[in-house]
This record gives structure tokens, C-alpha cells and sequence, in this order.
């Protein structure tokens, strides 16, 4: 499942990395194909919606130095959301607590879940 979401959203950051300029139809475009990425890998449709527009918001008032290439901005702008998405910060598992320790896994099928 990840494999084939990385690689989609792979496929959509270099698409965006060859065009000259990030314009609002280049950002538009990309969403839409990270929209499909997410959705297709079951990420629920309201994390989506608020994923894409956040990273439209950040990456339409955002100006691209000359250092950075379109593609290497939007991408810088993707991964920011995605790190504030999941969360910034490790929180630590407590395995010396009085045992047995009880860990709930939890995913779709075909996960990973019985081989972790």
C-alpha cells in the first residue's frame, strides 16, 4: 500500500518538477493527483480534503527562491504537511510497565498486521 502511494506521489512531484514555474494550474494539477494518490490508498476522504487544502494554501502564497526549483518547493511544502500531519514528535512506548504490555495493531487488510 505505501509502495504504491510513494510512487504515485513520486510520479506527481517530478511532474510538477519539470514546469518552469509553480502557477495555480501546476498546483491545482498536482493536488488533484495527490488527492487520487491518497484516496486510492484508503486515507479517509476528510484527512484528505484538509491535507490538499492546506498544502494549496501554503503553496499558493508561497514564493519560490532562487535556490529551489517549482518541484523541489511544492515537494519541501507536501512533506511539511505530512510531518505536521502524522505529528512532529515520537511519542515514547512504555514496554517496562507492568506486564504483560497490551498493544493494539490496527490497519486494513492486507497490512501487515499478523507478520509485525
Amino acid at each position: 500500500m505505501f509502495e504504491s502511494l510513494s510512487d504515485r506521489l513520486s510520479q506527481t512531484l517530478r511532474q510538477v518538477g519539470g514546469k518552469a514555474n509553480l502557477s495555480e494550474d501546476n498546483i491545482k494539477s498536482a493536488l488533484r493527483d495527490v488527492r487520487m494518490a491518497l484516496l486510492e490508498a484508503d486515507v479517509a476522504l476528510p484527512v484528505v480534503k484538509d491535507f490538499t487544502a492546506a498544502v494549496k494554501e501554503r503553496a499558493m502564497g508561497q514564493e519560490v527562491s532562487s535556490a529551489l526549483s517549482p518541484g523541489q518547493a511544492f515537494l519541501k511544502i507536501v512533506q511539511a504537511e505530512l510531518q505536521s500531519a502524522l505529528g512532529e514528535a515520537n511519542s515514547p512506548l512504555n514496554l517496562a510497565s507492568k506486564p504483560p504490555v497490551i498493544i493494539l495493531m490496527a490497519g486494513l487488510q492486507g497490512a501487515g498486521k499478523t507478520t509485525t
